[in-house]
């Protein structure tokens, strides 16, 4: 199986998280930092992984209506889209508080981060992100162990 790749994108550092190949975990991978040709950047990683698809964080208001920020995100995944072989599939999911979870997770809460936290708190809520839409995509069946044989 290929692997999912995920996005926590921000205008300073754009974290990015991998799925195992059965796509049932997924891992930090690395961050990068928001260039104008980290869509390129992005574009090599899911080549060499052999990524299948992409799923980026939307970052909705509150309200879950759509902001500034969404409209950036979709402008960055229009730019990534025409980066990446036909046949590997872009998805959205609602990351509100993704990065707020990842520094709550990581004890980070009310500190002032250096720029190592930072990249991990990026990596963190690609994570999350990634592991929401894999936990989706599985459906409840995924989680389920399977029944035993009766002789």
């Amino acid at each position: 199986m290929s692997r999912i790749l995920g996005i926590d994108h921000g205008t300073v550092r754009i974290g990015l998280a991998l799925s195992d190949e059965l796509q049932i975990f997924a891992n930090p991978l690395k961050t990068l930092d928001a260039h104008p040709d980290v869509e390129e950047e992005i574009a090599t990683i899911v080549r060499q992984k052999r990524v299948e698809e992409v799923v980026i964080g939307l970052p909705l208001r509150m309200s879950g209506e759509r902001g500034s920020a969404a409209e950036r995100v979709d402008r960055f995944a229009d730019r990534l889209r025409k980066k990446l072989p036909d046949e590997v599939q872009i998805h959205f999911v609602d990351e509100r508080l993704s990065s707020a979870a990842a520094e709550r997770s990581l004890g980070f809460t009310g500190k002032k981060l250096d720029l190592e936290q930072k990249k991990l708190v990026d990596q963190v809520a690609a994570v999350a992100i990634l592991q929401d839409y894999l936990n989706t995509k599985a459906g409840p069946e995924g989680w389920m162990l399977p029944d035993e044989e009766q002789p």
